[in-house]
Protein backbone atom coordinates (compact mmCIF):
# COMPACT_ATOMS: atom_id res chain seq x y z
CA UNK A 1 0.00 0.00 0.00
CA UNK A 2 1.06 3.53 -0.82
CA UNK A 3 2.27 5.59 2.21
CA UNK A 4 -1.04 7.57 3.86
CA UNK A 5 -1.34 10.68 4.89
CA UNK A 6 -4.12 12.27 7.24
CA UNK A 7 -5.04 15.93 6.29
CA UNK A 8 -5.71 17.19 9.67
CA UNK A 9 -7.67 20.47 8.29
CA UNK A 10 -10.57 18.11 7.26
CA UNK A 11 -9.89 14.80 9.20
CA UNK A 12 -11.00 14.54 13.16
CA UNK A 13 -12.70 17.46 12.87
CA UNK A 14 -14.70 16.75 15.68
CA UNK A 15 -12.11 17.37 17.73
CA UNK A 16 -9.46 20.79 19.21
CA UNK A 17 -7.31 20.95 16.15
CA UNK A 18 -4.18 20.08 18.96
CA UNK A 19 -5.80 16.92 19.95
CA UNK A 20 -6.64 15.40 15.73
CA UNK A 21 -2.23 14.67 16.53
CA UNK A 22 -2.79 11.76 18.56
CA UNK A 23 -6.37 10.53 16.68
CA UNK A 24 -4.31 10.16 13.74
CA UNK A 25 -1.53 8.18 15.27
CA UNK A 26 -4.06 6.25 17.05
CA UNK A 27 -5.19 5.43 13.69
CA UNK A 28 -2.31 4.48 12.31
CA UNK A 29 -1.17 7.54 10.49
CA UNK A 30 2.62 8.51 10.87
CA UNK A 31 2.22 11.95 8.67
CA UNK A 32 -0.18 14.63 8.66
CA UNK A 33 -0.48 17.49 6.31
CA UNK A 34 -1.96 20.55 7.54
CA UNK A 35 -3.43 23.19 4.70
CA UNK A 36 -3.42 26.50 6.70
CA UNK A 37 -1.23 25.98 9.94
CA UNK A 38 -0.88 29.95 10.80
CA UNK A 39 -3.38 30.36 13.05
CA UNK A 40 -1.34 28.10 15.78
CA UNK A 41 2.00 28.90 17.09
CA UNK A 42 4.34 26.58 15.44
CA UNK A 43 5.69 25.88 18.34
CA UNK A 44 2.66 24.24 19.53
CA UNK A 45 2.05 22.14 16.47
CA UNK A 46 5.50 21.10 16.28
CA UNK A 47 5.46 20.12 20.23
CA UNK A 48 2.13 17.96 18.97
CA UNK A 49 4.05 16.39 16.07
CA UNK A 50 6.58 15.25 18.07
CA UNK A 51 4.86 14.08 20.67
CA UNK A 52 3.25 11.85 18.32
CA UNK A 53 6.02 10.74 16.54
CA UNK A 54 4.38 12.19 13.30
CA UNK A 55 6.03 13.64 10.54
CA UNK A 56 4.58 16.77 8.30
CA UNK A 57 3.74 16.09 4.73
CA UNK A 58 2.47 19.57 3.48
CA UNK A 59 1.58 22.99 3.93
CA UNK A 60 -0.26 25.34 1.79
CA UNK A 61 1.25 29.18 1.07
CA UNK A 62 0.29 32.04 1.71
CA UNK A 63 -0.44 32.80 4.97
CA UNK A 64 -2.27 33.79 7.44
CA UNK A 65 -5.33 31.44 7.31
CA UNK A 66 -7.42 32.25 4.18
CA UNK A 67 -11.14 32.47 6.01
CA UNK A 68 -12.67 35.61 4.68
CA UNK A 69 -9.68 36.59 2.51
CA UNK A 70 -7.81 35.02 -0.92
CA UNK A 71 -7.11 31.83 -1.08
CA UNK A 72 -3.71 32.51 -2.58
CA UNK A 73 -2.49 35.47 -4.78
CA UNK A 74 0.62 33.85 -6.65
CA UNK A 75 -1.21 34.26 -10.11
CA UNK A 76 -2.86 37.71 -8.96
CA UNK A 77 -1.02 40.45 -11.18
CA UNK A 78 0.79 43.41 -9.37
CA UNK A 79 1.35 41.26 -6.31
CA UNK A 80 4.54 39.79 -6.39
CA UNK A 81 6.00 41.70 -3.42
CA UNK A 82 3.37 40.45 -1.56
CA UNK A 83 3.62 37.02 -3.19
CA UNK A 84 7.40 37.05 -1.59
CA UNK A 85 6.77 38.79 1.58
CA UNK A 86 4.55 35.90 2.86
CA UNK A 87 6.28 32.89 0.80
CA UNK A 88 9.56 33.91 3.22
CA UNK A 89 6.53 33.53 5.65
CA UNK A 90 5.12 30.32 5.44
CA UNK A 91 9.18 28.93 4.39
CA UNK A 92 9.38 29.73 8.54
CA UNK A 93 6.66 27.66 9.24
CA UNK A 94 7.79 25.20 6.95
CA UNK A 95 11.70 25.32 8.57
CA UNK A 96 9.83 25.06 11.95
CA UNK A 97 7.98 22.29 11.37
CA UNK A 98 10.20 20.34 9.35
CA UNK A 99 7.14 20.16 6.50
CA UNK A 100 8.27 18.40 3.21
CA UNK A 101 6.41 20.28 0.84
CA UNK A 102 4.72 23.94 0.11
CA UNK A 103 2.07 24.17 -1.75
CA UNK A 104 1.99 27.39 -3.42
CA UNK A 105 -1.74 28.65 -4.50
CA UNK A 106 -2.49 30.66 -7.34
CA UNK A 107 -5.62 32.36 -6.48
CA UNK A 108 -8.24 34.11 -8.35
CA UNK A 109 -7.35 35.43 -11.55
CA UNK A 110 -7.49 34.54 -15.45
CA UNK A 111 -5.38 35.90 -18.59
CA UNK A 112 -2.26 36.60 -19.83
CA UNK A 113 -1.62 38.88 -17.19
CA UNK A 114 -2.02 36.60 -14.75
CA UNK A 115 -0.50 33.59 -16.58
CA UNK A 116 2.40 35.82 -16.72
CA UNK A 117 2.58 36.88 -13.35
CA UNK A 118 2.20 32.82 -11.84
CA UNK A 119 5.23 32.19 -13.82
CA UNK A 120 6.82 34.93 -12.47
CA UNK A 121 6.66 33.94 -8.95
CA UNK A 122 7.02 30.71 -9.19
CA UNK A 123 10.24 31.12 -11.14
CA UNK A 124 11.26 33.56 -8.13
CA UNK A 125 10.53 30.99 -5.58
CA UNK A 126 12.15 28.16 -6.96
CA UNK A 127 15.21 30.06 -7.09
CA UNK A 128 15.18 31.65 -3.51
CA UNK A 129 14.45 27.80 -2.11
CA UNK A 130 15.87 25.60 -4.13
CA UNK A 131 16.16 22.74 -1.33
CA UNK A 132 12.38 23.23 -0.53
CA UNK A 133 9.77 21.23 -2.59
CA UNK A 134 7.23 23.56 -3.98
CA UNK A 135 3.93 22.09 -5.68
CA UNK A 136 0.92 24.06 -7.39
CA UNK A 137 -2.46 22.13 -7.56
CA UNK A 138 -5.26 22.84 -10.13
CA UNK A 139 -8.69 23.37 -8.30
CA UNK A 140 -11.69 23.28 -9.62
CA UNK A 141 -13.73 26.39 -10.23
CA UNK A 142 -17.34 25.15 -8.51
CA UNK A 143 -15.00 24.82 -4.96
CA UNK A 144 -13.20 27.69 -5.77
CA UNK A 145 -14.87 30.24 -8.26
CA UNK A 146 -12.07 32.17 -10.40
CA UNK A 147 -9.28 30.08 -9.46
CA UNK A 148 -6.58 30.45 -11.89
CA UNK A 149 -5.05 27.19 -11.98
CA UNK A 150 -8.14 25.06 -12.88
CA UNK A 151 -6.95 22.81 -15.43
CA UNK A 152 -4.25 20.02 -15.40
CA UNK A 153 -2.83 20.74 -18.49
CA UNK A 154 -2.58 24.43 -17.69
CA UNK A 155 -0.37 23.40 -14.77
CA UNK A 156 1.81 21.12 -17.13
CA UNK A 157 2.37 23.57 -19.11
CA UNK A 158 3.46 25.55 -16.49
CA UNK A 159 5.42 23.18 -14.66
CA UNK A 160 7.45 22.54 -18.21
CA UNK A 161 8.16 26.28 -18.51
CA UNK A 162 9.60 26.83 -14.95
CA UNK A 163 10.94 23.34 -15.40
CA UNK A 164 12.95 23.76 -11.73
CA UNK A 165 13.48 20.27 -9.95
CA UNK A 166 12.02 21.51 -6.63
CA UNK A 167 8.35 22.17 -8.80
CA UNK A 168 6.02 19.24 -8.86
CA UNK A 169 2.12 18.91 -9.74
CA UNK A 170 -0.31 18.08 -6.51
CA UNK A 171 -2.68 15.82 -7.96
CA UNK A 172 -6.09 16.02 -6.31
CA UNK A 173 -8.58 13.31 -7.34
CA UNK A 174 -11.31 15.01 -6.54
CA UNK A 175 -10.31 18.09 -8.26
CA UNK A 176 -9.52 15.78 -11.69
CA UNK A 177 -12.51 14.50 -11.34
CA UNK A 178 -14.54 17.84 -11.14
CA UNK A 179 -12.15 19.33 -13.97
CA UNK A 180 -11.34 16.22 -16.02
CA UNK A 181 -14.37 13.47 -14.86
CA UNK A 182 -12.09 10.82 -16.17
CA UNK A 183 -9.39 10.41 -12.87
CA UNK A 184 -7.80 7.75 -14.50
CA UNK A 185 -7.10 9.35 -17.82
CA UNK A 186 -5.93 12.26 -16.34
CA UNK A 187 -3.58 10.51 -13.98
CA UNK A 188 -2.12 8.88 -17.06
CA UNK A 189 -1.27 12.17 -18.77
CA UNK A 190 0.03 13.69 -15.94
CA UNK A 191 1.65 11.12 -13.30
CA UNK A 192 5.08 11.54 -14.06
CA UNK A 193 5.21 15.07 -12.96
CA UNK A 194 3.20 14.44 -9.45
CA UNK A 195 5.00 14.66 -6.31
CA UNK A 196 2.09 14.92 -3.85
CA UNK A 197 -1.56 13.15 -3.73
CA UNK A 198 -4.63 14.08 -2.29
CA UNK A 199 -7.79 11.49 -2.11
CA UNK A 200 -11.35 12.06 -1.16
CA UNK A 201 -14.52 9.96 -2.06
CA UNK A 202 -16.36 10.97 -5.66
CA UNK A 203 -18.42 12.64 -6.25
CA UNK A 204 -18.91 13.96 -2.69
CA UNK A 205 -15.28 14.82 -1.44
CA UNK A 206 -16.24 11.99 1.60
CA UNK A 207 -14.30 8.49 2.29
CA UNK A 208 -12.80 7.36 -0.72
CA UNK A 209 -14.87 3.86 -1.16
CA UNK A 210 -17.25 2.98 -3.39
CA UNK A 211 -18.11 5.64 -6.49
CA UNK A 212 -17.48 5.71 -9.61
CA UNK A 213 -13.54 5.87 -8.92
CA UNK A 214 -11.40 2.32 -7.72
CA UNK A 215 -9.68 3.31 -5.01
CA UNK A 216 -8.13 -0.25 -4.12
CA UNK A 217 -6.78 -0.57 -7.78
CA UNK A 218 -5.57 3.10 -7.91
CA UNK A 219 -3.49 2.37 -4.69
CA UNK A 220 -2.00 -1.22 -6.84
CA UNK A 221 -1.32 1.11 -9.63
CA UNK A 222 0.74 3.43 -7.47
CA UNK A 223 2.62 0.53 -6.04
CA UNK A 224 3.72 -0.55 -9.45
CA UNK A 225 4.76 2.48 -10.62
CA UNK A 226 7.09 3.22 -7.67
CA UNK A 227 5.56 6.26 -6.62
CA UNK A 228 7.40 7.28 -3.34
CA UNK A 229 5.35 9.89 -2.18
CA UNK A 230 2.67 10.46 0.40
CA UNK A 231 -0.88 9.71 0.00
CA UNK A 232 -3.01 12.14 2.22
CA UNK A 233 -6.47 11.55 2.68
CA UNK A 234 -8.49 15.16 1.93
CA UNK A 235 -12.14 14.69 2.59
CA UNK A 236 -15.36 15.70 4.74
CA UNK A 237 -15.76 12.47 7.29
CA UNK A 238 -19.17 11.25 6.99
CA UNK A 239 -19.56 10.76 10.76
CA UNK A 240 -16.64 10.75 13.07
CA UNK A 241 -13.45 10.19 11.19
CA UNK A 242 -12.17 6.59 12.98
CA UNK A 243 -15.72 5.06 11.50
CA UNK A 244 -15.04 5.87 8.20
CA UNK A 245 -11.56 4.81 7.76
CA UNK A 246 -11.95 1.00 6.76
CA UNK A 247 -10.69 2.17 3.21
CA UNK A 248 -7.17 1.81 4.56
CA UNK A 249 -7.38 -1.85 5.13
CA UNK A 250 -5.20 -4.31 4.40
CA UNK A 251 -3.25 -1.49 6.15
CA UNK A 252 -3.45 -2.50 9.87
CA UNK A 253 -5.08 0.85 11.72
Amino acid sequence: MPKFAANLSMLFAELPFLERFEAARMAGFDTVEILFPYDVPAREILEALSHNNLGLALINNPPPNYAGGQRGFAAVPDGQERFRYDFKRALRYVEVLGADLLHIMSGAASGPQARATFLENLNWATQYAPKQRLTIEPINNVDMPGYFLNSFDLAAEILDEVAAPNLALQFDTYHAYRIDGDVSACWGRHSERVGHIQIGGLPDRHEPAGGPFDYPNFFRQLDASGYAGYVSAEYNPVGRTAAGLGWLSPRPL
